[in-house]
């Protein structure tokens, strides 16, 4: 991706509970990563347990994809993971409990990355 990419963030609020919503915000993203744009994903709410390492292979796939392979192939296109902090401790996660490329968020960093960005999606 290019320093001068544009940036789209997709923001999710479903987690495990609701494996195809959880799912979709992956597969746009990584539509994203292939037109070589500047992608973010911001897990917000029940979102948050997506970053956690042991949590992804309890997400059913989906008919077409299995959200771990689309967490991998998101990381290492260069996609960031933003996982916003009052939902973790909403939850009583810490930034050890999540995987490693996951970005522990303010808002006001988010909102930063908002801001920047071309396009945002919620889901």
């Amino acid at each position: 991706m290019s320093e001068t990419a544009e940036k789209i963030i997709y923001v999710t609020t479903n987690g495990p509970e609701s494996p195809e919503k959880a799912t979709l915000p992956f597969k746009l993203a990584n539509a994203g990563l292939a037109l070589d744009l500047d992608v973010v994903m911001a897990l917000q709410g029940p979102a948050v347990y997506l970053a956690m390492p042991g949590m992804i292979p309890h997400v059913p796939d989906t008919n077409t994809s299995s959200l771990k392979q689309m967490l991998e192939v998101f990381v290492e296109s260069g996609g960031r993971l933003l996982v916003c902090i009052p939902c973790m401790e909403e939850r009583n996660l810490k930034a050890t409990d999540l995987i490693e490329q996951a970005v522990p968020t303010s808002g006001s960093a988010l909102t930063e990355e908002i801001l920047s960005a071309k396009a945002i999606l919620t889901y």
